[in-house]
């Protein structure tokens, strides 16, 4: 069972990477095989806008993109997990879901059974990130909506989160839900 973290926060020991890392902690320990990728630390550009995209082999752009669209292709389960920053998806998050309009154009979706969501903001725009990634989540991902599991909640500095227990809790709770729901599957 293979559970892949796409983190769009550029803050290594943020708030959002600390959820992630529990979440995956809880995955591995329940036997799930885990990978977080973190979009600043490789190179994902915007997506070009190429109207004849569906007659490409692959992607123009030679950066990191396709490797990373591969994996999430290929995940059992799938999180998605951004800071809020100015009322929506982290740049990266958003460069990264443009990309996937080379899947898209392809007619190539995720083979993940499960997604996990997970969003930190410090004080305003939850709803319209959730609205954002859930509009991915029904593009990019053949999941019905009770194998979609969500994490959201407040931190105003870099680690507050650790404060928020039972924020640290849900986050834990996403990494067991989703393995036990890839294990009704027969994932694993």
């Amino acid at each position: 069972m293979k559970l892949l973290a796409i983190v769009g926060s550029p803050r290594l020991k943020g708030n959002t990477n600390y959820l992630v890392d529990q979440a995956l902690a809880e995955a591995a320990n329940l036997g799930a095989q885990t990978e977080k990728i973190v979009l600043s630390q490789y190179k994902v550009n915007p997506c070009l806008g190429h109207t004849d995209c569906a007659s490409f082999d692959s992607c123009r752009q030679k950066d990191d993109a396709g490797w990373i669209l591969d994996r999430l292709c290929e995940a059992d389960g799938v999180i998605l997990a951004t800071p809020v920053y100015y009322y929506n998806v982290s740049a990266q998050m958003k460069a990264f879901i443009d990309r996937n309009y080379f899947l898209y154009e392809h007619d190539r979706k995720s083979q993940a059974k499960a997604v996990g969501v997970i969003v930190v903001a410090e004080a305003l725009g939850i709803e319209d990130t959730l609205h954002t990634l859930n509009l991915y989540i029904n593009e990019a991902f053949d999941v019905g909506e009770d194998r979609i599991f969500i994490v959201s909640g407040y931190a105003g500095g870099p680690g507050e989160v650790k404060n928020n227990l039972s924020l640290v809790a849900e986050a834990r709770k996403l990494g067991k839900k989703m393995v036990e729901s890839l294990k009704t599957e027969g994932i694993g």
